[in-house]
Formats: C-alpha cells, sequence, structure tokens
C-alpha cells in the first residue's frame, strides 16, 4: 500500500514493538512523496541558523533513571538480554546524518540502510548487532513530518532490530512561521519518545512501531555498555548542551544535571560496562591552523559544550571510554591523551555524520590555496584549546575517511570496547572495515587490534 492511500492501519495495533517488516521488501526506486527541493527555503534561514536555539523539551524519566534494552524489545526483552549476557558480548550500530534531502541524495541513503539491515540479517548470533544509536539527523531540511516516511521508514523497513536516536540539528530547527503542534522535536518525539509502541502517522503502511525512548536526551542501558545521549540543540554550529552562562536563554540547564546524575549513577553502582557519550554536534572536527593553508570542513568543533563536559566529568570523578558524533559528513578518529583521576587515559572521539546524507572532504581549498589534508597520527591539540579544564598532553587524528559513506559497528564485551568503522559498498564485512580502535574497560587504554 503506496503512501498516500486513504486506507492505513488502525494506531495503535499492536501491543508490543515491531522493527522490521515481516518480509523482506526490495528498494524504493525514489521519493514516494514527491515535493520541492528545500534549498531555496534552506540559503533564506542560513543565518537563523547560527542564532536560533530551541526549548528542551521535558524527559519522562528522572535525571538517573536508565531505559533499558529489555524495555525497547517489550515482552522479548528479558530473552533478548538473557541471550545476550550469555553470550559474553553485544554488538550495535551507530551513525549520523542519514536523511536525504531529495532524490538525488537518496540511492546513498539506501545504500547505507541496505548495509547495515544486511549485516543483521547475515550474522548470526552472538554477532547480530541489538539495535542502532543513530547520532541525528534523521530527517532533512528541517525535520517535517510528512519526510518522516520517505527517510526514515521507508529506508529502514527492514531494520530488524530497535533504533533509538538522539536529534540533530535539521531534526530540532523551526523554520519560520511553524505552527507549535509542527515544530520538529514534537514530530520527533511522537516517533522516537512515544509512551507506547504505537504505529505513528509518519510510517504509513510500514509496521514500524515508534521507540519509546523517555526523552531527546536519555541513557540507554544494556548489556555490557551504557550510552548517554545529549541533545546538542538547533545551530548549525556549535553544540549547545546548556544555556552557557545565558548566552543561549531558551536553553536550560536540564542536560548538565542529568549528565552529572548519570555519571555520579555509575560511580554509586561501581559500573564496570563500556560508557559511551553520544551527541550529534562533535567535541572535535578538523580545521587545518590558519597559516597551513586551506579552510576547515563544513562543521567545527564544540568547544564549550566539552568543557562543561568535562568539568562535570572531573567534578563526578568518572570518564566516558569514548565520545561518538555526527554532524560533520565524513569519518574522523580522535585519540585524547590525558590525565585523570590521578593516571594517563586514551579516550577516542569519533565523528561518523556519513551515514547516507553527504559525504565532504576533511578541508577544503580557499583564496587559491589548496586544500591541505592532515596526515593520519598528526598532533592537533590546538582544537582541544577552548577545553580547559583536562591536563590533555595530545590530541592526535588516528584515522578519517572523507570519501566513503559509512557507519560504526561497535562491539562491547566485560573487558574490552571495540569500534570499527565500515565503509559502505566495500564488499564483505570484513573487507568493508576501514579502521577498528580498541580500547581496555578497566584503565581507558588503548591496545593493538
Amino acid at each position: 500500500m503506496a503512501r498516500g492511500a486513504s486506507t492505513r492501519l488502525p494506531q495503535p495495533i499492536f501491543h508490543e514493538p515491531i522493527f522490521g517488516e515481516d518480509t523482506a521488501t526490495a528498494d524504493p526506486t525514489g521519493f514516494l512523496t514527491r515535493h520541492p527541493s528545500d534549498t531555496q527555503l534552506y540559503k533564506q534561514i542560513g543565518d537563523l541558523s547560527k542564532k536560533d536555539v530551541v526549548k528542551i523539551p521535558p524527559s519522562r524519566a528522572a535525571d538517573d533513571a536508565l531505559f533499558t534494552l529489555a524495555e525497547a524489545y517489550g515482552k522479548h526483552g528479558a530473552d533478548v538480554v538473557s541471550a545476550i549476557t550469555k553470550a559474553g558480548s553485544i554488538l550495535f550500530h551507530s551513525f549520523g546524518d542519514s536523511g536525504a534531502s531529495n532524490a538525488g541524495k537518496y540511492p546513498n541513503e539506501l545504500r547505507v540502510a541496505d548495509q547495515v539491515t544486511l549485516d543483521c540479517s547475515s550474522s548470526a548470533p552472538p554477532n547480530r548487532p541489538a539495535f542502532l544509536f543513530h547520532l541525528g539527523d534523521i530527517v532533512y531540511n528541517f525535520g517535517e513530518a510528512r519526510y518522516y516516511y520517505d527517510q526514515f521508514y521507508e529506508p529502514f523497513r527492514n531494520y530488524p532490530a530497535p533504533i533509538f536516536a538522539i536529534p540533530g540539528n535539521h531534526d530540532s530547527f523551526v523554520v519560520p512561521k511553524t505552527k507549535p503542534a509542527d515544530y520538529p522535536l514534537v514530530t520527533f518525539q511522537r516517533n522516537f519518545c512515544s509512551p507506547k509502541p504505537v504505529i505513528t502517522p509518519e510510517a504509513g503502511s510500514l509496521h514500524r512501531t515508534a521507540m519509546t525512548q523517555p526523552g531527546v536526551y536519555f541513557a540507554l542501558d544494556a548489556p555490557f555498555v551504557r550510552i548517554i545521549g545529549l541533545f546538542s540543540n538547533a545551530l548549525e554550529d556549535p553544540g549547545v548542551i546548556s544555556d552557557e552562562d545565558k548566552k543561549w536563554a531558551a536553553v536550560s540547564d536540564v542536560q548538565l544535571k542529568f549528565l552529572e546524575a548519570q555519571l555520579n549513577k555509575i560511580k554509586s553502582d561501581k559500573y564496570a560496562g563500556a560508557v559511551i557519550l553520544a551527541t550529534h554536534h562533535p567535541s572535535f572536527s578538523y580545521a587545518p591552523q590558519p597559516q597551513k593553508g586551506g579552510a576547515g570542513g563544513n562543521h567545527g568543533s564544540s568547544a564549550a559544550m566539552m568543557q562543561q563536559i568535562d568539568e562535570i566529568c572531573t567534578r563526578v570523578g568518572v570518564y566516558p571510554h569514548a565520545f561518538l558524533a555526527g554532524h560533520a559528513h565524513n569519518y574522523q578518529r580522535y585519540t585524547r591523551i590525558m590525565q585523570f583521576g590521578g593516571a594517563e587515559i586514551n579516550v577516542p572521539f569519533l565523528v561518523c555524520g556519513d551515514g547516507g546524507h553527504n559525504v565532504n572532504k576533511l578541508v577544503r581549498p580557499r583564496k587559491g590555496q589548496p586544500a591541505q589534508e592532515p596526515s593520519s597520527g598528526s598532533e592537533v591539540i590546538y582544537l582541544d584549546a577552548g577545553a580547559k579544564t583536562m591536563k590533555v598532553k595530545h590530541l592526535i587524528i588516528a584515522k578519517y575517511d572523507d570519501e566513503n559513506y559509512g557507519y560504526l559497528r561497535i562491539y562491547v564485551d566485560k573487558d574490552y570496547l571495540k569500534i570499527g568503522f565500515h565503509q559502505v559498498g566495500a564488499g564483505s564485512l570484513s573487507q568493508s572495515r576501514f579502521d577498528m580502535v580498541t580500547v581496555r574497560l578497566k584503565d581507558h587504554h588503548m591496545v593493538a587490534n
């Protein structure tokens, strides 16, 4: 049944969550909803996207509450978690910026969605990914409800597992004259923060039910891993998670309180699993030093956001094992070597914003100067200048890919966190892996793969 037909599935129809379709379906040949490009509108509001922030919707959960993988799976949750625990490890996917803003971009989104779906269907337990954690910018250009079917439900129609998400700037920016009922975060919450697993109008004829996470920021607890997702708001740059001493008056400090409560819970529980912090905007995104020539990439770092996170981590005495982000449309991996809690730790910061929307070069030419991209392993501590709280010894751009679409395949057991970046269209699972970083959980040290 095509979208727009007069008959729709009753809502709600299922009492338990539904993920992929019962049988595999073929790729669509293009947008089912034919609509004009948002390009002209996007140019008109470009200036607003540099200064307009949005209010943070309240969460249904307490600051120290956890949303569990078992809850997301419904009545099958206990069995799913038991199988993962028995296997001794968990796998999951992550990437951002999958939305296709026009028909020309659509095939790239489908290629990424199809490859992660194939990974799920072709991998035998215990190597089957248990969920996808989306890093934002699901629907371009501005999170409109009428584009959710084309840009989210249809591409991921066969993905057979839960899809969690934090909003990106394109999922939250409010176009002037938009009615409050149509604000992008209202639509996002209807599809990802539903109190019950219902089929939303945006899903059309498809069966995937809305995700039931408690808010646009939340902590996901799964066997061996805990992911703290923060909403970094609606600006093009930088990421914003608080009012920053009244600089952003519309933004409250609720996420700072939430983050501190979550880290305190990790400390009080003596939690031994992997801790990952996810934001849409990256803490670090490459730009050369001015004297090196060439402009930076399409998005920059978020120094103030990073400093706030560092301050809370220092105050509590808990630091994440890894940071994930999207926004910049390429893959970047940094190693931050620093002193924390009286010891030296190595923390990977990964940007994976090439989930289908676009792939951008790391450096652009400027004023006749050719782009000079860095060598893998280069010192880029100048990008960390705004993060003044930590004793950072080195910030190294360990590896990057600014030519291919891709996704993260993340493995965690009781001892190690392993994050691999896979290029789309590069052959088998082993052939597609371009990069891998392994962190030993007990001491935050990177080890050879």
